[in-house]
């Protein structure tokens, strides 16, 4: 089934950028280029590789930027710096700068929010209103079950009072950290919606976690967060099933549609910086009929 062999190539691609060449891998990301000037190099980061090394990681994007600023500028060229960080299986606009201080510059203007972030994504369901804000504190908690593990949460500050139902204050966590997301539902069709979402604050998996938790809708092909007391694959609604051609059983080789689609830094002057969609995200977006022709 033509489907599931693009769900198999892709997590194949996923494998195969772990053992490439760090050179191969450096050529990749120069290919995906979408700005450059004196400061800052933006590039097209590709799904299912990490920012950073870890256990089990042989390559990351952190570890090419040597080999790349060279390829970019000479032989003499100093490495390129992080600025930011985006989730192994997050695709989009990722600004490098070319000197520590500028990559310090950066660092702070995201600190300090003045950093405009656009992300696209597919969720399962319908986000109700259609759109708004999600103002939910989020809290990283140990998930006690058969196969402990950590995964973050929402820390709510209100709670509904079970005697007549009303809106109670309650103790704020103190290792909750302020999350607020802004979305916008772009479609809907097949039990999905195309979601414009903005992070105003930048925790750790906030997009993942707020719709989630906080609307009821997971992104789809976010195994991690569609269940909160096991790690399992996503359910997917039959209608979502039959327009993918994918059997639940083979759920699991979804990958993440989460897409860092737009990027704005206040540099002097203001750099938009835009990103197309990956070909699985389009493919997927055009079997689900999700229509997004007035964007």
């Amino acid at each position: 089934d033509p489907a599931q062999r693009r769900v198999r190539e892709l997590a194949a691609l996923s494998e195969r950028l772990q053992r490439v060449h760090p050179n191969v891998l450096a050529k990749v990301l120069k290919e995906g280029i979408l700005y450059q000037n004196q400061e800052i190099v933006a590039i097209n980061k590709p799904y299912g590789l990490p920012v950073h090394g870890g256990p089990g990681v042989k390559n990351c994007i952190a570890d090419v930027l040597p080999i790349l600023a060279k390829m970019l500028e000479n032989m003499r060229a100093e490495p390129l710096h992080l600025c930011h960080r985006l989730d192994k299986e997050t695709t989009g606009v990722m600004v490098l700068a070319r000197n520590k201080e500028v990559a310090e510059r950066i660092r702070l203007l995201f600190k300090t929010r003045q950093v405009e972030k656009i992300y696209w994504a597919i969720s399962l369901g319908d986000p109700d209103p259609a759109e708004g804000i999600v103002e939910i504190p989020i809290v990283e908690k140990e998930v006690r079950s058969h196969q402990s593990h950590y995964k973050m949460t929402l820390a709510p500050s209100y709670r509904l009072s079970p005697e007549d139902g009303k809106v109670v204050k309650i103790r704020k966590n103190r290792n909750a950290e302020t999350a607020v997301t802004r979305y916008r539902r772009l479609a809907a069709a097949s039990a999905c919606s195309l979601l414009e979402l903005q992070p105003i604050t930048g925790v750790k998996h906030q997009l993942r976690v707020h719709l989630a938790y906080g609307l009821g809708c997971p992104i789809l092909g976010d195994h991690k967060y569609s269940h909160w007391s096991k790690l399992a694959p996503q359910k997917l609604p039959e209608i979502t099933l039959k327009r993918l051609k994918l059997e639940q059983s083979k759920a699991r080789h979804l990958p993440l549609h989460l897409h860092a689609h737009r990027l704005s830094l206040p540099l002097g002057q203001r750099i938009d910086l835009t990103c197309k969609l990956p070909p699985f995200f389009l493919r997927t977006l055009k079997k689900l009929e999700l229509d997004i022709a007035n964007e």
